[in-house]
């Protein structure tokens, strides 16, 4: 995937000179990347500041068969086609991570770990991380066997045996990624009953690699020096020890708003406290994805709320002339 960085304020590892626009766009995942086309079709000066690879999480997804127009494509392919398409439109990116937010005389101040921005108005689109479950073994064997994406790691369970913690959306599609590479697959989720899409939900639970441990709940990663050898289960049944090679976590996300505790309002879970779907508490901060306290997290919700942000801040820049 090609990726444009201007080069003029990145990273020598001291600030330069402060530059300023009307919108400062923090992220990188589908919400920013539809803010990024709609704030340039709008003609907003604006600049895309993401972190992390191009497309967020959802870059990671091996196949997306809920976006309209496709019945699947690969998170990568949407969102690379996302970002060629604000790129065209006259999106400019900057790969440099947001490290502090405040606002000083009506005016946003961004600091990254390269640059100095001031904007007019910021869209926080800074999606949301992993969570983990904190429990034994899990920092231990991150990267020798514990995982949080298997679109980026299953070719190395290739005939192997995994497990996959989690029941929502997220942990469905991947498992079903997973039953491609895999021999034998563990499904554990707390409940009863899958909280996924009831389409893949269905698929993923009749697949014959796969064996289910409901109402069950991963205790421990057990393994050696040269990674993981299993897991054991609190069960219904009571405690169980299953072989595996592999273990996917996917028990919720934590919202990247760190940057941002000082400019608006988080609710208990630090997500961004949202108002009319994209504003905050902040008169000149919108909010858009999975940073939000918004309930439905989908691609094609995330894109909508970012485009509803730039439309929004447009308006606002108009009274303002």
């Amino acid at each position: 995937m090609s990726f444009k960085v201007d080069t003029g304020l990145v990273s020598s590892g001291a600030i330069q000179s402060i530059d300023s626009y009307q919108l400062v766009i923090a992220g990188g995942g589908p919400a920013a990347l539809s803010a990024a086309i709609y704030a340039a079709r709008y003609g907003i000066k604006h600049v895309v500041l993401e972190s992390w690879k191009p497309g967020g999480q959802a870059a990671l997804t091996a196949e997306i068969e809920n976006y309209p127009g496709f019945s699947s494509i690969a998170g990568s392919d949407l969102t690379s086609a996302m970002k060629k398409q604000a790129t065209e439109a006259g999106a400019l990116f900057r790969m440099e991570t947001v490290e502090s937010t405040t606002e000083e005389n009506g005016k946003i101040l961004v600091k990254t770990d390269s640059s100095e921005y001031t904007a007019d108005f910021l869209i926080i689109a800074t999606g949301a991380a992993p969570a983990t479950l904190g429990v034994p073994g899990e920092e231990r064997y991150y990267g020798r066997g514990v995982s949080f994406c298997a679109t980026c790691d299953a070719p190395f369970f290739k005939n192997k045996k995994a497990i996959v913690v989690g029941g929502g959306d997220s942990a469905v599609k991947e498992a079903l990624h997973l039953t491609h590479v895999v021999s034998e697959l563990g499904l554990v989720h707390r409940r009863d009953k899958l909280r996924a899409e009831p389409y893949l939900a269905r698929k993923l639970v009749e697949h014959d690699k796969v064996t289910t441990y409901w109402n069950s709940h991963l205790a421990e990663v057990v393994g050696d020096d040269q990674g993981v050898t299993g897991v054991i289960l609190d069960t219904p049944e009571g405690r169980k020890h299953i072989d595996t090679d592999g273990v996917f976590l996917y028990v919720g996300t934590v919202p990247a708003t760190e940057p941002f505790v000082s400019l608006v309002e988080l609710d208990k879970n630090s997500a961004v406290l949202t108002r009319n779907i994209v504003g905050t508490s902040n008169p000149r901060v919108f909010a858009a994805g999975d940073v939000t306290n918004n309930g439905f997290r989908q691609v094609v919700t995330a894109v909508s709320e970012g485009a509803r942000a730039s439309a929004a801040v447009f308006e606002l820049l108009e009274k303002e002339e």
